[in-house]
């Protein structure tokens, strides 16, 4: 019996017809194995996963695979988006194991949950070195019946391991100059000059990287780190990653020069992303910047935004290509004939000059992705965009990506803060009223009354799962820069309820370091804590970034400690492995810097003055400052209290560690106060 079909993932629903007798990670599942003395196969993937649904279709939708799960194991399927902590309790022991983690990840557990032999994809038939599932299922049954004592010697070791890990960086000292200018050194290093971004194949956005880099260039003036953010910014919104037609950005380049992605889009690499070129236009006034910021955002309300009003996970990679297979890439990529067929012969030959489409192809079967050139200056740009909107209507004909519909809470918490902030700096209320829109979702569905967050929901249906550290600071995050960006202190105080649960749940009393589940959530075989960044901030950076803006607000000291203690992660880590301490980095910046507080008042919220005040603190490019705006003798932020008018007009008041420089009705003098 199939146990999937009323669970809210769409990675478990999309399993729920196979002849699996499939169970969610469950309690019961365990009971189940250990009365039917049975091991358990867990299988973790999600839901835009390409190797995950072709180890679907080739395996799991096999009757003869599924019997011989079905007789000889208990089968457990789990959304890593749903639960990121049975993912990193088993990703670590997979990799320690093998050396290489991915999806989708094959692990074999005891009834105990104690795993003993591991892997990702396996073919249906033995290739390339890789042995079958088949094999590997008639191995571990093998195993489990006639060497039980060594397989749970092999569980017994793995688990002692994964004990021994337990990291605790949180009373190193908190990161001074020095480290922060070694972090630069160690990524001007692995920094390639040639095509941008850092390291080789494949080549992930480096995301909080380009914050940590932008920060320090406003800290320090270095020049050498805003080119290396604005540069990889530029190659990024060149290459194929990006989608030339319809915004946005695919998780990863397959190459070095950011030409083929791995296609399906991710709702948390566009909203970081949508983030940093807006805070690099803010910096450089650079028009590709201002561009990419706001079609990125486009893209994320227009594509992924919800009935309900948050934002989905995420766009399949794979689509159908017009004859019933599903093909990673059919969506997007393009050849020659394609274009001759919906632009013409004269129009084709100018769209492939323009975005590097050829007969040879840059992907599979001579198709093309879409590249913009770096001469395109040399293009009329009113027919450009013409052909570029025949295109996107002609693209909306073919069949589409499948979306993951699911809500996550920290992915919805890094938009909110993006569409806040895009919207303030380009004049977009719309962007504005959608990251409000996804605040307010995550408010009535995803809180409950002692302010504590669910992870996920669909189709406005919250799930079971109790959020996790990233959840609570990025949820954080996004209300903190959407309390700046509008005015209304409610989301200032809803900030506040997250990170008092920070504190008192995820904290280690000890030492400062952090986990990344509560201390009353469910036990596995080890409590999860890193404090590197993946693909999105770690939970325990971003906790200590959302722990320090609002401890710049509000004065609350316990909160700064716990943020400084934090960081003593990047004291530890920084200057060795910058590249995975990113936002940890940008955090730090922060902090040297104060982080520095605004305070604007007006004698009316529409007052001209005061919203020329309010518009150049948003821009201001001090690293971490934050941003209260309201009416004199207004209680709405604890920063506006004891704010008077000077000369019944607009004041800003620009403070650090709540020691003030005078105050300023002057837009160009505030201008200064915050950028130098």
């Amino acid at each position: 019996m199939n146990r999937l079909a009323h669970e809210t993932s769409p990675y478990l629903l999309q399993h729920a017809g196979n002849p699996v007798d499939w169970w969610p990670w469950s309690a019961e599942a365990f009971d189940e194995a250990r009365e039917a003395n049975k091991p358990v196969l867990l299988s973790v993937g999600y839901s835009s996963c390409h190797w995950c649904h072709v180890m679907a279709h080739e395996s799991f939708e096999d009757p003869a695979t599924a019997d011989f799960l079905n007789e000889h194991f208990v089968s457990v399927k789990v959304d890593r988006e749903e639960r990121p902590d049975v993912d990193a309790v088993y990703m670590e022991a997979v990799q320690a194991a093998t050396g290489q983690g991915g999806w989708p990840m094959t692990v074999f557990l005891t009834p105990d949950a104690e795993p003993f032999y591991f892997g990702t994809y396996f073919p249906p038939a033995p290739r390339h070195g890789m042995p079958s599932f088949r094999q590997v299922l008639e191995g571990v049954r093998a195993a489990w019946s006639d060497r039980r004592g060594e397989v749970a010697e092999v569980a017994g070791k793995i688990v002692k391991d994964l004990a021994g890990r337990e990291i605790s960086y949180g009373d190193a000292r908190v990161p001074g100059e020095e480290e922060l200018a070694q972090a630069l050194l160690g990524l001007t290093r692995e920094y390639d000059p040639q095509r941008g971004g850092f390291g080789g194949a494949p080549k992930f956005p480096p995301s909080m990287v380009i914050e940590f880099l932008l920060r320090h260039h406003a800290r320090t003036r270095s020049e050498g780190a805003l080119q290396m953010a604005a540069d990889t910014c530029e190659r990024m919104a060149r290459g194929g990653i990006y989608d030339q037609l319809g915004g946005g950005f695919a998780r990863y380049s397959v190459d070095r020069g950011w030409v083929v992605p791995h296609f399906e889009k991710m709702l948390y690499d566009n909203a970081l992303l949508c983030r940093a070129y807006a805070h690099l236009w803010r910096v450089t006034g650079s028009g590709l910047a201002r561009r990419v910021a706001l079609e990125t955002a486009d893209f994320m309300v227009r594509e992924l935004r919800t009935e309900q009003g948050g934002f989905a996970s995420a766009l399949d990679a794979d689509s159908d290509d017009g004859t019933g297979r599903h093909v990673e890439g059919a969506y997007y990529v393009w050849t020659p004939r394609q274009l001759t067929e919906v632009l013409g012969e004269q129009d084709a030959e100018l769209a492939a000059r323009y975005f590097e489409v050829t007969e040879d192809g840059t992907f599979e079967h001579g198709s093309s992705v879409l590249q913009l050139p770096q001469h395109e200056g040399v293009f009329d740009a009113q027919k450009v965009d013409g052909i570029k909107d025949r295109l996107l209507r002609a693209r909306a004909g073919r069949p589409a990506p499948g979306r993951d519909d699911k809500v996550v809470a920290a992915w919805n918490g890094l938009a909110i803060a993006a569409l806040a902030e895009t919207g303030a700096y380009f004049d977009r209320p719309d962007l504005v009223e959608a990251a409000a829109g996804a605040a307010d979702l995550l408010v009535r569905l995803h809180l409950d009354e002692r302010a504590r967050l669910t992870r996920t929901s669909k189709d406005g249906r919250a799930g079971a799962n109790a959020g996790v550290l990233e959840d609570y600071a990025d949820v954080a995050e996004g209300f903190l820069a959407l309390a700046s960006v509008t005015g209304e202190g409610v989301w200032l105080e809803f900030a506040g309820l997250l990170l008092d649960h920070v504190l008192a749940r995820f904290v280690d009393e000890d030492d400062g370091s952090l986990y990344d589940t509560a201390a009353d959530a469910e036990k596995l075989i080890r409590r999860p804590q890193d404090p590197t960044d993946n693909a999105t901030p770690s939970g325990w950076s971003a906790a200590a970034g959302a722990l320090l803006g609002y401890a710049a607000h509000t004065g609350s000291q316990p909160h700064r400690d716990a943020a400084e203690k934090a960081l003593g992660v990047v004291t530890a880590l920084g200057p060795r492995v910058p590249r995975f301490v990113g936002w940890g980095l940008a955090v730090a910046e922060a902090l040297l810097d104060g982080p520095k507080e605004v305070a604007v008042v007006g004698p009316a919220p529409d007052d001209e003055a005061t919203l020329a005040l309010r518009r150049t603190a948003l821009l201001g490019r001090a690293p971490g400052a934050v941003v209260a705006v309201g009416v004199a003798g207004s209680d709405e932020f604890p920063l506006l209290a004891g704010r008077p008018l000077v000369g019944g007009a607009a004041t800003a008041y620009v403070c650090r560690n709540f020691t003030c420089d005078a105050p300023t009705t002057d837009a160009e003098r505030l201008h200064t106060a915050l950028n130098g």
